[in-house]
């Protein structure tokens, strides 16, 4: 019998770390642009905002705690002046908390020259790097692996003089999931680490009044850009003046974009690879009808993410969709709450079901993951009180097994719910009638038949990159864990 997950201060599903957004446009309000294209991609981050601006001889920066809406006011964007700009939306990872040293773009001088730098993603040779920065006299005012990347790359700078040389060893010396935007006073780079694991595409201005570089590209079609392509894994991709002018910085790994981004993290209305999100989500309803059908009335998809899947779900099953479950937009996330119990309360003002709709009905639920399944828990209470007659519980991925080390929010392997429980255990304690995953398999083939890769790690344990042991999230696999790896899937562990 498998021991219980015990309810953690942790969110009970997977987050995203950050958003980054970039411009390149003299003669626009980057400032503005730049808070439009965080607004778009605040779903990526609600922790801190922050904007960036050059105008040819500095850089200004303006950042703090809370929502876009709440960071920027006319006043501070009026301040902000310039042609090329960075943004960031952050959601810290591991139990750190919110502050405004780590609130993003992070500033860093070179000589003279402030360069601001935004990142998504987590790095594994944090530690290491730093120590190793330190020994040649680098010096350090945050924990934030945004602050080693910016520092690693003044180092260099300051030998070469080339601020492309700087980043060029900053990825070569990196390792884990990147994908950043720098903006120096005149010129606006992105890149991205050579697994690509983190997304981010480039877009052009209509009229070739400039360019922009986004997380995803919902962020473009705010500002009315045209997507181009994405930045390719180990690639650096410079604007200014002259143009765009792309490289490739180091040599490409095997790529392992995060296809947690198509279930849960992107906006529906975002394309990744080519493959639209929201058809994406359809086809994973589609393929868990067949794999788990189910005898119901009603089908109904846990708000927002879990609806397109309903919809396929429903489509291919022949049952009825329904809009049994409304979401309250204008409350905070559940999880920031100091206890459990008021965390559930929140819960219970984000989701409220429909008695008008769901009473005395058989229903098959599609939510995106059951992480804690504590969520899963309240809201099958929820449905139940609302006068359900049956409550099936579909989920649009796999079981998740393990810890990410990439810029997703997973805690302990003793909190996830499916590394402690058999399906039938996950089942009773959540109190549905029936529960049953998507298979990997099955997921990726809802995605692209011709995708080069996913990194796939919090479902199979198989990390695309090796997992130090003196990593900053060392507490999140014992050495237990790290032997079961190692026996199971060959997964190198380094020192």
């Amino acid at each position: 019998m498998s021991t219980a997950v015990m309810p953690g201060e942790r969110p009970d599903r997977l987050e995203e770390e950050c958003a980054v957004f970039g411009v390149f446009a003299p003669g626009e309000d980057v400032a503005r642009m730049t808070c439009y294209g965080l607004q778009a991609l605040q779903h990526r981050g609600q922790e801190s905002a922050g904007i960036a601006v050059g105008d040819g001889e500095t850089v200004m920066v303006a950042k703090d705690l809370g929502l876009v809406t709440q960071v920027f006011d006319e006043s501070t964007l009026a301040a902000l002046e310039g042609f090329v700009a960075v943004g960031h939306a952050r959601y810290s990872t591991s139990g750190r908390a919110a502050s405004w040293e780590a609130a993003q773009p992070h500033i860093s001088a070179i000589d003279n020259v402030l360069i601001a730098l935004a990142h998504n993603g987590t790095l594994v040779n944090t530690n290491e790097f730093r120590a190793r920065l330190i020994d040649e006299g680098v010096q350090f005012r945050s924990g934030t692996d945004s602050e080693v990347a910016a520092k690693a790359i003044g180092l260099v700078t300051r030998k070469t003089h080339h601020l492309r040389s700087g980043i060029q060893w900053a990825m070569e010396s990196l390792e884990g999931a990147f994908a950043m935007v720098l903006a120096s006073p005149d010129s606006l780079y992105a890149f991205r680490d050579p697994h690509g694991i983190r997304p981010l595409c480039i877009g052009e201005l209509p009229d070739g009044r400039g360019w922009v570089v986004s997380s995803e590209t919902c962020g473009l079609d705010i500002v009315g850009a045209t997507y181009v392509r994405d930045v390719e894994p180990g690639e650096i991709v410079r604007f200014n003046r002259e143009g765009m002018h792309a490289e490739q910085a180091v040599c490409p790994r095997d790529y392992a974009a995060c296809i947690f981004e198509y279930v849960y993290f992107a906006r529906p209305d975002t394309v990744l690879d080519g493959m639209s999100v929201y058809q994406a989500r359809r086809n994973m309803g589609r393929v868990l009808a067949k794999e788990a059908p189910a005898h119901a009335d009603l089908v109904l998809g846990v708000p927002d993410s879990g609806v397109p899947s309903a919809m396929g779900f429903a489509f291919e099953s022949g049952i009825p969709y329904a809009d049994g479950i409304v979401k309250n937009r204008y409350v905070g996330r559940t999880f920031i709450e100091p206890t459990q119990s008021m965390r559930q309360l929140g819960i219970r003002l984000k989701l409220n079901p429909l008695p008008s709709v769901i009473a005395g009905k058989r229903l098959v639920v599609i939510d995106d993951s059951i992480v804690r399944g504590n969520t899963s828990k309240k809201l099958v209470e929820m449905l139940r009180e609302a006068g359900a007659a049956e409550v099936h519980l579909r989920i649009v991925s796999p079981e998740v097994l393990w810890p990410c080390f990439y810029g997703i929010d997973t805690d302990t392997r003793d909190q996830l719910i499916a590394a402690n429980m058999t399906n039938e255990e996950m089942r009773s304690f959540i109190g549905a009638d029936s529960l049953a995953f998507i298979s990997l398999q099955g997921l990726r083939d809802c995605i692209h038949p011709n995708h080069n890769g996913f990194c796939e790690a919090c479902f199979s344990g198989k990390y695309p990159i090796a997992i130090p042991s003196c990593t900053s999230k060392k507490s999140f696999l014992t050495k237990a864990d790290l032997s079961e790896l190692t026996r199971a899937d060959g997964a190198e562990v380094s020192d």
